[in-house]
């Protein structure tokens, strides 16, 4: 895993105190550290065995709640409650179709159905996940122009950010970032990273101006449920980016 900045490098890297406060709890404390473990779920995980996920190192999780403005993960009540009656710091993730409605419309529909955020050091941020679309390999981008999807990804953030205090943290790839932003920098210094790179040892090379990740998934499947992924830093330090607004 990549050195990460030293506290006093990551503060001169944001704009504002408040939110260099919570970027640098992310990275760990020290080279010997291991980060916690964790995993994402979805309708097709189903019904989840929460407790024996957690006697295999799960100590967070991120679970599917809303698609679009038009769909609801059946399962994401149960696991969402789940999650936390196992010990697990979990939180709620929107998966984008950009191409079907606004930002800001989705963003509501996310937060009215699970996407909430509460100070208590048990619920992660609402996380954005923005990537190739699913349902058409042609409009990768979903139509929109470069300008148009940072616009739309400010649109569900401002909206996140309204409704729950917190900025998303924004899931997506290296490659499709740089296809459909244009790499764009506009995120990197107030909203935490959660970076998809599968079978390395490293997320490798980061998008966008984000000097390092808060969370990656790096396997599709493995001990965990779903999909595989690290924090990069600390327990105690995950439980405080959990709380910090």
């Amino acid at each position: 895993m990549a050195r990460v900045p030293t506290l006093a490098r990551r503060r001169a890297s944001v704009l504002a105190a408040a939110v260099a406060a919570v970027l640098a709890l992310t990275g760990p404390a020290t080279a010997a550290a291991k980060p916690p473990k964790g995993h994402d779920v979805s309708s097709h995980q189903r019904t989840v065995d929460w407790p024996a996920a957690r006697k295999k190192g799960a100590r967070f999780a991120y679970v599917k709640a809303t698609e679009s403005t038009g769909y609801r993960n059946p399962y994401f009540a149960g696991q969402y409650s789940g999650a936390r009656k196992a010990g697990l710091i979990r939180g709620a993730y929107h998966f984008a179709l950009p191409d079907r409605s606004s930002g800001a419309k989705q963003a509501a529909y996310f937060t009215q159905h699970g996407g909430g955020w509460r100070a208590d050091g048990w619920t992660l941020p609402p996380a954005l996940d923005i990537e190739y679309n699913p349902y058409n390999a042609r409009r990768r981008c979903y139509g929109l122009s470069k300008k148009g999807m940072v616009g739309w990804i400010r649109s569900f953030s401002d909206e996140t950010r309204r409704r729950t205090g917190r900025r998303p943290v924004i899931y997506t790839t290296t490659q499709w970032w740089k296809l459909c932003t244009g790499d764009s920098r506009a995120f990197s210094k107030d909203h935490p990273l959660w970076i998809a790179r599968h079978g390395t040892a490293r997320p490798g090379t980061l998008p966008g101006g984000w000097r390092y990740w808060t969370f990656w998934q790096y396997r599709t499947t493995g001990t965990l449920p779903g999909d595989q992924d690290l924090f990069n830093g600390t327990l105690d330090r995950l439980r405080i980016f959990a709380r910090t607004r």
